[in-house]
């Protein structure tokens, strides 16, 4: 009797789960993680962004790397310094003049050492030249890919998009599909942001006629500022704490209520933090946003916490923007925007009403069926049929599956498999009772030795929806997904809750079963 009550309980808590689907007026009494099904892109309309990776910017900015690299690891004082000249970043390698002749195979051993097997390092006469392998080139641009796809999903969900499709094509493009946007341009811009900062010192010794020039000495950079693009301040190159070191980011307010960020550092970065304003008080650092100077304001006390806060012109909503940016990393390679659509919310309406229309139809046709075919127990299955749909509906919500086009077919589909999975017990029983076994003992063995084909059947559509969901993209795993959750429905609905329904309607007893007929 509990497990009965157990598959009772079980069946009305998925049937509840559907509610705020089936009336979304009803959702704001139910709790926050029970919500309506989202609805896709082909059923609610939204915008459709194709992105393409920059990754040529990215492999340039590695060879920067490898300069710094390359000079560290030949002035290495604890190893001994070796001398060189000339060296230079080409944008693809590096090359260098080691200066005596015996120190060049000291000089590739060193750096072979230091770099690893990501780089190859060449050697004619005392030239050196340094470059990345191809295949730690792929690897970089592989990364790139998959930490701009992350990013780009942190960004759209911290901005409380709902459901996003993002997927890579073509090897360097990332699809972005947001269910639900008719005004893209927001997303867009904060979706396109590197949002790389760093924290420079500012070079208090440039004259104004350098600035007016325009041309910066070695090791200083003279960069735009934010609050005044007309301005420049010239800043040292050299990045005193990067912003990878941000551990996490808010909009908040001062002291006078005015919009601003606060910065958090991991372990490392509050430490070089706190170097950084302990040795420099009363000199100014400047906060680099993406070769901007957002702000450059005075050491006035060392900052040893790892916290800090960056003000500025803010709205509260570019404030927000910005920390959302920061807390989600920076990109490792610029994002353009090389096509958008946008899909009319329209077209999602009229695909709604025909699936439920197609839908309805459907379902009835199957419940006249069973019914029919069956009697009494085919309008058990007609039951179940139902909670096993509004199962799928609630299931789906809960886990935060979005509904498309191809998961409405998934669904049917299920209902179709559904269909079958009870008739497999009903043929059984009708099949035992003919052979002469008592109807209770056939309603027993009718749905144990049935139970191994159901399983059968059903793992294997689960199989197909695994391996629909692991290859597949966007519709293909939306119907993936739908059709899981309809196996795992199926199988409860079926093997239990039809069971339930059919032992208490033959309460112990041999009973005359309306549906089968002698031969």
């Amino acid at each position: 009797m509990f497990k009965k009550l157990v598959i009772v309980f079980i069946s009305l808590f998925g049937i509840l789960l559907a509610v705020p689907t089936l009336s979304p007026k009803l959702a704001p009494y139910f709790p926050s993680w029970i919500r309506p099904i989202p609805l896709g892109l082909d059923l609610k309309g939204g915008a459709q962004l194709l992105l393409e990776v920059d990754t040529d910017v990215m492999l340039k900015e590695k060879s920067a790397q490898l300069y710094d690299e390359v000079r560290s690891a030949l002035i290495d004082r604890s190893k001994g310094v070796i001398r060189f000249s000339d060296l230079r970043n080409t944008g693809n390698s590096v090359t260098l003049v080691v200066r005596e002749s015996d120190e060049v195979s000291k000089a590739k051993g060193r750096l072979r050492s230091v770099l690893g097997n990501a780089v190859d390092v060449a050697s004619s006469g005392k030239n050196l030249t340094i470059t990345y392998t191809a295949k730690a080139r792929e690897e970089m641009v592989q990364d790139a890919m998959s930490r701009s796809i992350e990013i780009v999903r942190r960004r759209i969900d911290a901005l409380g998009t709902k459901e996003p499709s993002i997927q890579s094509q073509g090897g360097k493009y990332i699809l972005v599909q947001l269910p639900g946007v008719d005004n893209p341009e927001h997303i867009k811009e904060l979706i396109g942001k590197t949002a790389k900062m760093t924290f420079h010192l500012v070079n208090e010794n440039i004259t104004s006629e350098q600035l007016a020039s325009g041309h910066a000495p070695s090791g200083t950079l003279f960069l735009e500022y934010m609050e005044n693009p007309g301005q420049k301040i010239p800043v040292y190159a050299h990045v005193e704490v990067s912003g990878d070191s941000l551990k996490n980011s808010e909009a908040s307010f001062d002291q006078n209520n005015m919009p601003v960020v606060t910065t958090e550092f991991d372990t490392s970065g509050a430490r070089r933090f706190a170097k950084l304003t302990t040795e420099h008080v009363n000199e100014r650092f400047a906060i680099v946003l993406d070769d901007k100077v957002l702000s450059a304001p005075t050491i006035r006390e060392p900052i040893p916490g790892g916290r800090g806060q960056i003000s500025g012109n803010f709205t509260l909503q570019s404030a927000k923007d910005l920390a959302v940016l920061l807390r989600s990393g920076a990109l490792p390679a610029p994002l353009e925007v090389i096509e958008e659509r946008t899909v009319g919310a329209g077209l999602g309406a009229d695909t709604i009403a025909t699936g439920k229309i197609g839908s309805v139809v459907g379902v009835l046709f199957i419940l006249v069926f069973m019914a029919m075919l069956y009697g009494i127990f085919g309008l058990f299955a007609d039951i179940v049929l139902i909670v096993n749909l509004l199962m799928i509906i609630g299931v789906s919500a809960l886990f935060g599956a979005t509904l498309t086009l191809p998961g409405i077919a998934g669904i049917v589909l299920t209902l179709g498999m559904a269909v079958d999975a009870n008739i497999l017990p009903f043929e059984r029983i009708r099949d035992e009772v003919r052979s002469g076994v008592p109807t209770l003992r056939a309603v027993d063995y009718g749905f144990t030795r049935s139970t191994k084909t159901v399983l059968d059947g059903e793992l294997t559509n689960l199989i197909c929806a695994l391996i629909l969901f692991q290859f597949g993209a966007g519709p293909i795993r939306g119907f993936a997904v739908t059709l899981s959750i309809g196996v795992a429905t199926t199988l409860f609905t079926c093997l239990l809750l039809t069971r339930v329904f059919v032992d208490w309607y033959m309460n112990g007893k041999s009973k005359k079963i309306g549906y089968i007929r002698n031969k």
